[in-house]
């Protein structure tokens, strides 16, 4: 994403050519073919994410087939409304995210700033629940991580056990993907507050809005998996 042009550059340079836009690299025909480009790089990193998580998910699916009802009773210690509420909270962020990118693709200043800003303090909101619900776990005793003692009275501890580990192994590398969207959202923003990212530069905002969608869309499957599946009993 670097490597993608942010703000327009001061008066024109030799190696522009009449009516070339500042936005555009040498090595490019025009704009569209430089943001496909990005764009497509971007879907292929994202493409490695999904075999990444798949593999998690995968091996989630395997554990659980072992003894369903163990996973299902693991599954009633988990606070659903904590969970309902971060799920409201991401799913807020990406509308705040989408915001951003039109903001952005319209030359809004103001307006792109206040939705990066809004979609990292829901960002932020996101993981200060997931912390609280950690230090819950920590409290109960359902954290076998780090060599913590494990304890649990409902039935199949050994296989409770395990769940709670998917648990934390999941939410916790989704939480890292998190941060680092944190971080490129305050580096947008930075670069938003001197007036960059506009019109024709705006395809950084993009491309960040995919990864942060796709960060959403890995929650908006981790919930039903870890929140839900006791929440009928």
């Amino acid at each position: 994403m670097s490597d993608l042009p942010l703000s327009p550059a001061p008066a024109s340079h030799a190696g522009h050519g009449a009516g070339r836009s500042p936005a555009l690299h040498h090595q490019f025909e025009d704009l569209a073919q430089q943001h496909e480009a990005g764009e497509m790089g971007m879907w292929m990193f994202l493409a490695t994410e999904v075999m990444f998580f798949g593999g998690m998910f995968l091996t989630y699916s395997l554990y659980r087939m072992h003894d369903e009802a163990a996973f299902a009773a693991a599954s009633h210690h988990m606070d659903l409304w904590w969970g309902t509420a971060n799920t409201a909270v991401l799913l807020t962020s990406s509308l705040m995210m989408a915001s951003a990118v039109h903001a952005a693709q319209t030359s809004q200043r103001k307006l792109l700033e206040g939705m990066l800003l809004a979609t990292m303090a829901l960002g932020t909101v996101f993981l200060c629940i997931k912390g609280y619900e950690y230090y819950e776990k920590y409290r109960e005793g359902h954290m076998p991580l780090f060599g913590l003692p494990f304890r649990y009275d409902g039935p199949s501890p050994e296989h409770a056990e395990m769940f709670f580990g998917l648990y934390f192994i999941m939410t916790g590398i989704h939480a890292l993907h998190m941060l680092i969207g944190l971080g490129l959202l305050l580096w947008l923003w930075a670069h938003a507050r001197r007036g960059g990212l506009l019109g024709e530069f705006s395809a950084p905002v993009h491309i960040t809005g995919l990864y942060w969608h796709f960060v959403d869309i890995v929650w908006v499957f981790l919930f039903p998996f870890l929140y839900l599946i006791g929440a009928h009993g």
